[in-house]
């Protein structure tokens, strides 16, 4: 069994004349007579998902969607299967999945219920929360802190609303300034235009430590939303999404997603005790 990897920067031709069977006769048979299974990736949401050094694509969510695609081969008894990685970013990502331009989504999407009115879910990958990062030297210790900041926030993503109620419900006067991704957003903030980035807290840790200045952030105390994650699909497809689940499920009893976990984690931010139970519950039995 051979797994082959190849990134696109834009959909191809074959990929779109795809789309409609893609949705009516199901993503198994799709990938079935291709012989090509389409992944979703981020550009910069380190250590998730993102564009490696080599500029293939790299991180936790690409570890798991590379142990689904090894199932998909299984369970369709094919002697080679293409990986086509196609690159998303959170305006576009559930377009390209609808459309069929890629079958799984692997990058740092928060499963919402507003958001399984378009597309269907995984069971969770993991758990995090929105949270903000600012230049040591501004001095913003706490929420309150950001009042009369400018804070760069990506569109379309959960943080956007989030952190607009955090600021409402905590009377804090901020102005929030919509980028397209993560790194745009830092690099805003670099250059100072604006005077913090807000994210989901450990994109803002895997962005600190990717940046080689670390101890020139500081990360904010806060954590004010709920943000499970999850392997994006699309909707009414139970047989692709059983073969998802039921190789996270094998990968949490087997332990195995421990060791992926630490592979892009680290030994120092081991899983607690929230993402631990997590784990434990995706053990479903066969």
């Amino acid at each position: 069994m051979r797994l082959h990897r190849s990134i696109l920067a834009l959909p191809t031709v074959l990929m779109l004349c795809l789309a409609i069977p893609a949705q009516a006769a199901g993503t198994l048979d799709k990938i079935k007579a291709s012989k090509t299974i389409a992944l979703g990736y981020r550009d910069a949401s380190v250590p998730f998902s993102y564009t490696g050094r080599d500029r293939q694509p790299w991180g936790y969510s690409v570890d798991l969607c590379t142990r689904v695609a090894a199932a998909v081969v299984k369970q369709l008894g094919l002697d080679e299967l293409q990986l086509q990685w196609v690159r998303v970013t959170p305006e576009t990502r559930i377009e390209r999945l609808k459309s069929g331009e890629i079958d799984i989504e692997c990058g740092s999407t928060t499963s919402s219920l507003s958001r399984m009115e378009e597309v269907d879910f995984s069971l969770p990958i993991f758990v995090d929360g929105g949270s903000y990062i600012s230049p040591w030297a501004a001095g913003i210790k706490n929420l309150q802190d950001l009042a009369g900041k400018r804070i760069a926030v990506a569109v379309g993503t959960t943080t956007e609303a989030t952190l607009a109620e955090a600021l409402r419900e905590n009377r804090v006067g901020a102005e929030l300034v919509k980028v397209s991704d993560h790194q745009q957003g830092i690099n805003a903030m670099v250059r100072g235009e604006v005077d913090a980035y807000a994210s989901d807290r450990s994109l803002l840790i895997g962005l600190a430590l990717d940046s080689g200045n670390q101890d020139a952030w500081s990360l904010g105390k806060e954590i004010f939303s709920y943000e499970p994650y999850a392997l994006m699909l699309r909707r009414d497809d139970a047989d692709f999404r059983l073969v998802v689940n039921r190789e996270l499920a094998r990968l949490s009893r087997s332990r195995e997603i421990y060791e992926i976990h630490e592979r892009w984690f680290g030994p120092v931010a081991k899983p607690g005790p929230i993402l631990q139970s997590v784990y434990y519950l995706n053990g479903l039995p066969e």
